[in-house]
C-alpha cells in the first residue's frame, strides 16, 4: 500500500461531513509540521481552517483543498460504508475519495517527497485547507484569504485539488472557472378560489410569459475561453397544495453561470428590465457566490502540463467549464490558480470512489510541478 494510498484511507475513514472537519487538518498539520512547516489554525465560527507554511520568501505556491465532504445520501444504497474506505477492483471506496481527499493525502506524500530531495528548495510552500467548500462557502477559504492579504503573504500559484479529470487522470485541468449568481425571487398575487378568477390574482398565470422569456433569452455568446452564460431555474414553488385555490404568491430561485463577456450588475440591470415588463408586484434578491476567472498560459500552467505529460504521457486540456470551487477566492489576489485532480465521474453521487494506481500517479504530478516551480 501506497503512502498516499494510506493516508487517503485514513482521511476518508474520518466522516468530515461539512462543516466537520473530523481531525483531517490535524492529522495533515502533524505531518506537515513533521518537515519543518509552521501550523496556523485559523476557526472562522463553526469552521475549521487550517494555513501551514514552509518557508518565508517567495514565490510562494500553495496546494488548496477541502476536508469537508457533503452528506452520504441513503446507507442502504452503499455497497460499502461510506466512512469505512474499501477497496474494491483496484477503486477506493468511500465519501471523499474524489472530492478531495485523496488529492489532499497526493499533495502531502508530495510535498514530503518533495521536500526530502530539495530540503533547501526556492521559495515557499502554503496549504490552504478549509472545512467550508461544500458548505456556505462563507468562513473558509475566503476569510483565510483576507486574512493572509492583510499581513501582506501574497500567494503566486495556486493549486486547487479539485476532481477535474474527465477519462483519463490529468486529461483535463481546470484554468477558470464561470461566475455563479444566485436569484431569490417573489411574484406576489392574490389567494383565491379557482372557481371565481376574477377575485384573485393567480401569480402563476402572471409570471409565466416572464419566466419563458427569461428562459428564452441569450445572454451572451461567451468567448474562447467560456461557454455562454446560462440561466438556470431550480426552485420553483407555489399554492397551498389544494386543487381549488388560487395560489397567492410564488417563489422562485434560479441561478447564472457567468463568462467573462458580462458582470454581475449588467445581469442584476436585465433581469430587472424583465421583470419589470410583466404585470405583477415582485420581490427580488441576489447573492453573488463567485466571479469569473482565468488563468492564461503561464509558469503554472505549463509547469501542470509538464508534470502531467511526464507522468501519464497526456497532452492535457484547459478547460473552464463545470461548477465554482475555491480558487474563485484565491484569484482575485492576483495569483494563478489551476485545479487538478482526479476524475470526477463519481463526486457527491453514492459508491464515491477514486481509482487507486491514480492516487499515486496524482501524488507524482502534484510532485514534478513543485519541482519545475521550486527545485
Amino acid at each position: 500500500m501506497s503512502e498516499t494510498l494510506s493516508l487517503a484511507i485514513e482521511l476518508i475513514s474520518r466522516p468530515s461531513v461539512t462543516p466537520d472537519d473530523c481531525g483531517c487538518q490535524r492529522l495533515m498539520s502533524e505531518r506537515l509540521q513533521a518537515i519543518g512547516f509552521n501550523s496556523e489554525k485559523m476557526p472562522f465560527e463553526e469552521v475549521d481552517n487550517l494555513w501551514a507554511r514552509r518557508g518565508s520568501e517567495g514565490p510562494l505556491f500553495v496546494f488548496a483543498g477541502h476536508t469537508d465532504v457533503v452528506p452520504s445520501g441513503p446507507l442502504k444504497e452503499w455497497h460499502s460504508p461510506p466512512f469505512q474506505p474499501e477497496i474494491r477492483d483496484g477503486l477506493l471506496y468511500g465519501r471523499g475519495a474524489a472530492d478531495m481527499k485523496g488529492s489532499l493525502a497526493a499533495m502531502l506524500t508530495a510535498t514530503e517527497a518533495f521536500v526530502a530531495d530539495y530540503p533547501d528548495h526556492r521559495g515557499s510552500i502554503g496549504f490552504l485547507i478549509t472545512s467550508d467548500e461544500e458548505g456556505p462557502s462563507v468562513n473558509g477559504t475566503v476569510r483565510v484569504v483576507e486574512k493572509l492579504q492583510a499581513r501582506n503573504e501574497h500567494i503566486d500559484y495556486c493549486l486547487v485539488g479539485e476532481p477535474s479529470s474527465s477519462q483519463r487522470l490529468g486529461d483535463t485541468v481546470k484554468n477558470g472557472r464561470r461566475g455563479s449568481l444566485n436569484g431569490y425571487l417573489t411574484v406576489f398575487g392574490k389567494q383565491g378560489h379557482v372557481a371565481y378568477p376574477q377575485l384573485a390574482d393567480n401569480p402563476l398565470h402572471a409570471f409565466a410569459p416572464v419566466m419563458a422569456q427569461l428562459c428564452n433569452e441569450s445572454w451572451d455568446n461567451g468567448n474562447e475561453h467560456f461557454p455562454a452564460t446560462s440561466f438556470q431555474i431550480s426552485n420553483l414553488n407555489s399554492g397551498t397544495g389544494a386543487e381549488n385555490v388560487i395560489p397567492g404568491n410564488l417563489s422562485a430561485k434560479f441561478n447564472f453561470r457567468f463568462s467573462t463577456e458580462l458582470s454581475d450588475d449588467i445581469i442584476r440591470q436585465r433581469v430587472t428590465e424583465i421583470l419589470d415588463s410583466g404585470s405583477f408586484e415582485y420581490d427580488l434578491r441576489w447573492r453573488l457566490s463567485g466571479q469569473p476567472f482565468l488563468t492564461p498560459q503561464g509558469k503554472l500552467v505549463e509547469a501542470a502540463q509538464y508534470a502531467i505529460r511526464k507522468v501519464s504521457g497526456l497532452t492535457t486540456e484547459l478547460s473552464t467549464s463545470g461548477g465554482t470551487s475555491d480558487g474563485r477566492f484565491i484569484a482575485p489576489s492576483g495569483a494563478e490558480v489551476l485545479e487538478l485532480g482526479p476524475l470526477n465521474a463519481s463526486i457527491h453521487q453514492i459508491n464515491e470512489c477514486v481509482a487507486v494506481k491514480d492516487l499515486q500517479q496524482l501524488s507524482h504530478m502534484y510532485y514534478h510541478i513543485l519541482k519545475k516551480l521550486l527545485a
